[in-house]
């Protein structure tokens, strides 16, 4: 038994480096996704002028993670997940440099399928990439660690805004494309370089703990993944809280990524500069939950709900707010409260997941939470016209309290039942 241990700490030694070049790829490809995206809108209203245009250009990303998304755990059962990563970025390139050939409006619908396919791509690739941490780094190391992608999330708003908005200023949008096309292939090269442990199933449930053990061993005797997914899920309190938590936060969570923009111009009269300085805001927050989340050690659930607690009471003083710099430091404060959050609930799945189950678990929380974002975005608008947008934020900083508090009461009255 000690030698098995000595040989999954040797392993987790070996594989250290390894999630130093998963971070830099995501960088790099989340820069470049930026970038794309920049150039994207900025082709589009200068090719159209149209903001229904902008919208389906949006919402055409949103849909492919309904259907891709949970396809991510079947594939990673039949491909190795670098294999199938770097295949994802590779592919991705010629879709990328494929926006060079719009030129009017007669051929936007090379930019509508691209970004399709490559959100599609992104679907299959973020489960995979997401369930590969814990193969790169010991149980001890994974709070850090997801506190770490919420600063890489952070970097990618300040850095890829910013600098994307300047390269479509400079060189125009399909400069944007080109970069990104070259992001991919930079990020296949650093992820060429990773090296996974052989067995990376096997030596991730020698280190699981007893229940866990019992639980796969379980997994074993059933056919079925949907059959291995419902005992997994009904087993484990935790997951069946980030379950709800991914079904109900989505649907508000999209009428937030409207009401940045429309606070920006319509309530506060900042224009484009105010709408990136929220983005950075929200960047400037998601950086700092990564020093806050190195001090936290236990009741992980406990702190994301509080964390969904405040964002609510954050959302709902930011509807009030009469001044730009009080909402800009309200928005740092939102982001800081969900990058702990976030950090937190990955963690956990991570913790509670059986490393076989983690892309299938993955994909479908991507799936759920991706798609009901889209609905809700499209949803905001409607909503904008009968309410207003201070009182659409906060109707929703409510709601993110009210879920806080409901999902809070689920684990409080299961706990006290499993203690009787």
């Amino acid at each position: 038994m000690n030698g098995l241990k000595d040989s999954s700490v040797a392993v987790r030694t070996r594989n250290k480096g390894g999630y130093s070049r998963l971070f830099t790829a995501g960088l790099v490809n989340g820069i470049g996704d930026r970038f794309s995206s920049i150039a994207m809108l900025a082709l589009i209203l200068k090719v159209t002028g149209s903001g229904m245009a902008v919208g389906i250009a949006l919402g055409v990303r949103v849909i492919p993670y309904l259907f891709m998304a949970p396809l991510a755990g079947i594939l990673v059962l039949k491909i190795p997940r670098k294999t199938l990563m770097m295949a994802v970025d590779i592919l991705r390139v010629p879709i990328a440099l494929s926006f060079l050939l719009v030129d009017g409006e007669d051929k936007l619908w090379l930019l509508y399928a691209g970004s399709f396919i490559m959100a599609a791509g992104e679907a299959i690739y973020s489960p995979v990439r997401k369930s590969s941490i814990p193969l790169l780094a010991g149980p001890d190391a994974l709070l850090k660690i997801n506190s770490l992608e919420q600063l890489m999330t952070g970097c990618v708003l300040i850095l890829g805004a910013f600098t994307g908005g300047i390269v479509s200023l400079w060189w125009g949008p399909k400069m944007g494309f080109v970069l990104n096309a070259a992001s991919f292939m930079l990020a296949a090269l650093l992820i060429r370089g990773i090296r996974f442990p052989e067995n990376a199933v096997s030596g991730d449930e020698q280190s699981a703990d007893s229940d866990s053990a019992e639980l796969q061993q379980g997994f074993r005797r059933r056919a079925g993944r949907l059959q291995t997914l419902k005992i997994l899920i009904g087993g484990s309190q935790v997951l069946q809280i980030i379950m709800a938590y991914e079904l109900l936060v989505p649907i508000i969570n999209g009428w937030d990524n409207v009401l940045i923009s429309v606070y920006a111009v319509q309530v506060f009269h900042a224009g484009d500069a105010g709408v990136g300085a929220f983005y950075g805001a929200l960047g400037i927050g998601l950086s700092l939950s990564f020093f806050a989340g190195r001090l936290l050690k236990k009741r992980l659930l406990s702190i994301a709900l509080v964390g969904l607690l405040l964002e609510g009471i954050l959302l709902m003083s930011i509807s009030g707010s009469s001044h730009f710099g009080a909402a800009f430091v309200l928005y740092i404060l939102l982001s800081l409260c969900g990058g702990i959050g976030n950090a937190c609930l990955d963690t956990l799945v991570m913790r509670n997941t059986p490393q076989a189950q983690q892309p299938v678990v993955f994909g479908i929380l991507a799936a759920i939470s991706g798609s009901l974002i889209g609905v809700s975005m499209f949803g905001a608008g409607w909503l904008l016209d009968m309410m207003g947008p201070r009182a659409l934020g906060f109707t929703g900083g409510a709601g993110f309290a009210g879920v806080a508090l409901l999902l809070g009461g689920f684990s409080l009255l299961r706990r006290r039942r499993e203690n009787r």
